[in-house]
């Protein structure tokens, strides 16, 4: 059994939604921008194609073979990136009907990241920009109530509900909308107290509050914060990590950018992330990027902003490897406490980073974790 704890990011946007259908169509998920990508430029390795073929992950049979594939090579928990707007959820049947309705689910932790950023009309996104806004991703201290009491009485009632240090791991993506839907980050400060304290009378224990962090704006309106560490501090949170490298590394070169140069900046994030943030640090490592499939494919492909953005190029297994390799000296090293890495991500299909297997390597992205990490061992 291994000592280290891999979760990774989970992307629930292939199973039908009332919304999308309101917005795309009956039956419409982001499968059918995975399958009309087209290369891009000399070179570019599109359109991906899923080994296991365009499925439904909201059916608990493929979240079976998702999980059996996760466990079976060294992966601990899903990080649900997990969706909650004023007027309710969405994309929540992968993990509702999906994982939690998968009769091996046991064999797998999960958790949440509230991935609270707008909900913007890029699937796909016209060269021209300015996206019209779907969803907003600021919710009001009401709605930020009624998701947290969503999640107490669903998720964490739940054996497989993924505890760090013995608290209910939840993650928020956006620290900015967070603060601009209650005013100020003491009245968040207090929301986070609340939900603790709703946690401990549900029975549940503690929480760990985690917050992803950034210096780099991807989607449109975005952006970050200063003073970050007493932001935290203020809103009660307990540990920060990170979504994606591109959030901390802007890609240079276009219309490719090495995944070795991009890699090589991010080993070195790792200390310096844990230098600079007064929480525990868990690193992270990015499986590739390429958001071109969220482009309309017969526009001119030019360096516009995402999703017209660079690409990572040579994101082999093997170099993937060496990230991995990277990742467990950092940990070993006893910098930060527990061994947790996050990795990006399960199937980001349409930005390139997925470790779901595919028709040109298969399991190998797999096969790289459990050479490196071995077994999971999850925490309760």
């Amino acid at each position: 059994m291994s000592n280290y704890q891999v979760a990774v990011y989970y992307f629930p946007n292939y199973h039908a939604d009332r919304r999308n259908e309101e917005w795309h169509g009956k039956g419409w998920t982001e499968w059918e921008l995975v399958k009309a990508a087209k290369p891009r430029f000399d070179g570019h390795q599109q359109p991906k194609v899923p080994l296991w073929g365009y499925e439904d992950e909201s059916k608990p049979e493929a979240m079976q073979r998702k999980i059996d594939a996760a466990a079976d090579h060294g992966v601990s928990a899903f990080i649900f990136d997990w969706y909650w707007y004023e007027d309710g959820p969405f994309l929540q049947n992968a993990l509702e009907k999906g994982f939690l309705g998968a009769p091996n689910n046991r064999r797998l932790k999960f958790a949440l990241m509230w991935a609270n950023h707008d909900w913007v009309d890029i699937h796909p996104a016209q060269r021209s920009g300015n996206p019209n806004i779907l969803a907003r991703g600021v919710v009001s201290p009401e709605a930020f109530e009624r998701a947290t009491d969503h999640m107490i009485h669903t998720y964490f009632c739940h054996p497989s509900y993924w505890r760090v240090n013995g608290g209910l791991y939840v993650s928020i993506y956006h620290l900015r909308s967070l603060v601009e839907g209650f005013g100020t980050p003491e009245a968040v400060g207090e929301a986070i107290a609340d939900f603790r304290e709703r946690v401990r009378s549900a029975g549940y224990g503690e929480l760990h509050m985690n917050a992803v962090v950034w210096g780099h704006e991807i989607l449109p309106g975005e952006g970050t914060l200063d003073n970050v560490n007493s932001l935290l501090d203020t809103m009660g949170f307990d540990s920060v990590t990170s979504y994606t490298w591109i959030h901390h590394f802007p890609l240079q070169s276009f219309p490719a950018t090495s995944y070795q140069e991009v890699r090589e900046m991010a080993v070195k994030g790792f200390e310096e992330f844990t230098r600079c943030y007064e929480l525990p640090y868990y690193p992270h490592v990015s499986m590739g990027w390429d958001p071109s499939p969220r482009t309309i494919q017969t526009d001119v492909y030019d360096n516009l902003g995402y999703p017209f953005t660079p690409v990572l190029v040579g994101n082999t297994p093997s170099e993937f490897e060496k990230a991995l390799v990277a990742a467990r000296d950092f940990l070993d090293r006893g910098l930060t406490r527990p061994n947790i890495l996050t990795i990006n991500a399960w199937n980001e299909w349409t930005e390139g980073s997925y470790l779901e297997p595919d028709t040109m390597y298969g399991m190998a992205y797999l096969e790289a974790i459990k050479r490196v990490f071995g077994s999971a061992q999850v925490s309760t």
